[in-house]
């Protein structure tokens, strides 16, 4: 698995990257203040067990997943299996305290974001580990298998994401308190800092560079690998005229490159499945060089949504049976 942002576009949103971080540093400093008084208690209900709408998600899941997994409970009134299941995972949230904090996200009534997990039925239950969203199972499963499934979550945030600390209320932290000490300082931390500001200011040539510098060194620097398929993709579509592009697209069905173009912008726009069923279709159709040439954009993209959402496993299936 490897971190991927998400953002209601479904596509990285690198505002959310930069909050999840400010979160963090904040989570940081309230856990630093609460061990200073002697705190370390058990973590109010309040801060574990949340309704999250959309316009919510990003505060509420987004942030909070750069400090501790976050569980997502997809749910209606009308779904009996969702009133059995709901009240465990409250349960559970409440006994493992902070392990993990649990949304619950009703679908009716936000049917954007259900689309944007690719929800076929409820209960279905997802979790968010910085910024990636991670499938977990669907419907009502007993708790010997929850807790198993939570205990895998809980490992993987902390071997693989270095999640490993415990829910706190953000906005809970006494007046005047004093910030954690730092962490030390990576040895890519500068280059990485450098990249981000680039793609700040739009510079999104310094920031190739600068995460390319990175992955000389470092190959396997996940990091360096989602900044650099980010900053590739938003420097193709900076100066692209949409209305043409899009009208290129469609009175060339075999032009490669005026498909490419248009992927590109649908999958910035939040179209992921139409960015990733054009490619396809393009691969499909094409032979040889034009062939290599879609597939491999297409896996540039599948880098950019992050190999664990459902919409990537579906079309690399496609894929596959495009292929062979």
């Amino acid at each position: 698995m490897q971190p991927r942002n998400m953002s209601m576009s479904g596509v990285v949103d690198l505002a959310a990257v930069k909050a999840a971080g400010e979160a963090k540093a904040k989570a940081e400093k309230a856990r630093a203040e609460s061990a200073r008084q002697g705190g370390g208690g058990a973590v109010p209900p309040s801060a574990l067990v949340l309704d999250v709408d959309e316009a919510g998600f990003e505060r509420d899941i987004l942030q909070r997943s750069a400090e501790v997994p976050v569980v997502i409970d997809f749910w209606a009134e009308w779904c009996e299996p969702c009133k059995q299941l709901g009240p465990l995972l409250e349960r559970l949230a409440v006994e493992y305290n902070g392990r993990f904090v649990l949304a619950k996200i009703d679908v009716d009534a936000n049917q954007m974001l259900m689309q944007q997990f690719g929800i076929q039925g409820i209960p279905a239950v997802f979790a968010v580990v910085a910024g990636q969203a991670l499938p977990l199972f669907q419907g009502a499963a007993p708790e010997a298998q929850i807790r198993q499934t939570l205990d895998q979550l809980i490992q993987v945030a902390e071997e693989r994401f270095g999640l490993t600390g415990v829910a706190v209320d953000p906005d809970s932290s006494p007046a005047g308190a004093t910030a954690a000490p730092a962490r030390p300082a990576g040895p890519y931390d500068a280059l990485l800092e450098a990249a981000a500001q680039a793609l700040d200011a739009n510079d999104f040539g310094g920031a190739i560079q600068a995460y390319k510098n990175v992955l000389v060194d470092d190959p396997a620097n996940t990091e360096a690998k989602l900044g650099l398929a980010q900053a590739e993709l938003l420097a193709r579509v900076r100066d692209m005229d949409p209305q043409q592009v899009r009208k290129n697209a469609a009175d060339n069905p075999a032009d490669v490159r005026a498909q490419l173009d248009a992927a590109d912008l649908d999958l910035v726009g939040g179209h992921v499945e139409d960015a990733f069923g054009r490619l396809v279709e393009t691969v499909r159709r094409t032979a040889g060089e034009e062939r290599d040439t879609a597939r491999l954009r297409l896996l540039e993209l599948f880098e950019v949504v992050g190999p664990e959402d459902p919409r990537v496993i579906a079309a690399r299936s496609a894929l596959a049976r495009v292929l062979f």
